[in-house]
């Protein structure tokens, strides 16, 4: 999503990101292009871009800064969804774009997209995660709802599918442990790797994703320097940035490179 810098990029930049992507996973793996913009007719020729270079799906923000009724809310995704053949997976981040996937937005857009296969949550509220995983239950078994980082603990047991993970640039191991303790109900091993977890999302959100990409860089997964407005880090906070990944034994225990 955000850690790439989507929104500071040029248009044909992320047209030719999406394209390198699909080419790079080569079939291994599913790709889900972050078609996110302003103006949902330039969300959806990103979309339709996403679709000619045979990505698997799209993920996509509410509109932003507009803070639209219900009714254009769900009129911005129908138009996404229903303009591709692929996959949609809808991004609920109120605090970045002032409106809300609620509820009836959830479930009308289930009955009227088959396309629409899950929820990315960025809000961060227990409340508003369980109701979520209950209702897209009920209507969908096959619909997933995964949170925007790594709250795995907490929600895995009432019904999120996992996370995206921003974590997993720089910590691929760690996640996919807390992700299996979590899916097996293995409370006594997956609360310290959680406890873990939240040291190292401590660190990579500061001044993110400048700290993601310079920490990436440290385990030799160089992706270059970060755009304006986001800033590089400065000397003190790389020598920080060392002495939380060495403390957490990242660098022994994570694999190096690509």
């Amino acid at each position: 999503m955000h850690i790439g810098e989507s929104l500071n990029l040029t248009v044909e930049e992320r047209k030719d990101l999406a394209r390198s992507l699909v080419d790079a996973a080569a079939g291994r793996v599913r790709v889900f292009v972050n078609v996110s913009t302003f103006g949902t007719g330039n969300a959806l020729d990103l979309a339709r871009h996403s679709e000619s270079v045979n990505a698997s799906g799209i993920v996509a923000l509410s509109p932003y800064h507009w803070q639209p009724g219900p009714e254009a809310h769900i009129d911005h995704f129908m138009t996404l969804g229903g303009g591709v053949g692929i996959d949609m997976i809808a991004y609920n981040n109120p605090k970045h774009v002032q409106v809300e996937i609620t509820r009836p937005i959830l479930l009308e857009l289930m009955e009227r997209l088959p396309n629409f296969v899950a929820l990315k949550d960025a809000k961060f509220d227990m409340n508003y995660f369980i109701h979520a995983c209950r209702v897209t239950s009920e209507a969908s078994p096959d619909f997933s709802v995964f949170t925007g980082i790594e709250y795995l603990l907490t929600s895995i047991p009432v019904g999120g599918s996992g996370s995206f993970s921003n974590c997993a640039e720089v910590a691929p191991s760690l996640v996919l442990d807390l992700f299996d303790a979590c899916i097996k109900g293995d409370l006594e091993r997956a609360r310290p790797l959680q406890y873990k977890m939240s040291q190292l999302l401590e660190l990579l959100q500061y001044k993110y994703p400048a700290m993601v990409k310079y920490s990436m860089g440290l385990l030799g997964r160089p992706v270059g320097g970060t755009r304006k407005p986001i800033l590089p880090l400065k000397e003190d906070e790389k020598a920080h940035a060392r002495e939380v990944l060495e403390a957490l034994g990242i660098f022994e225990n994570e694999p190096w490179g690509w």
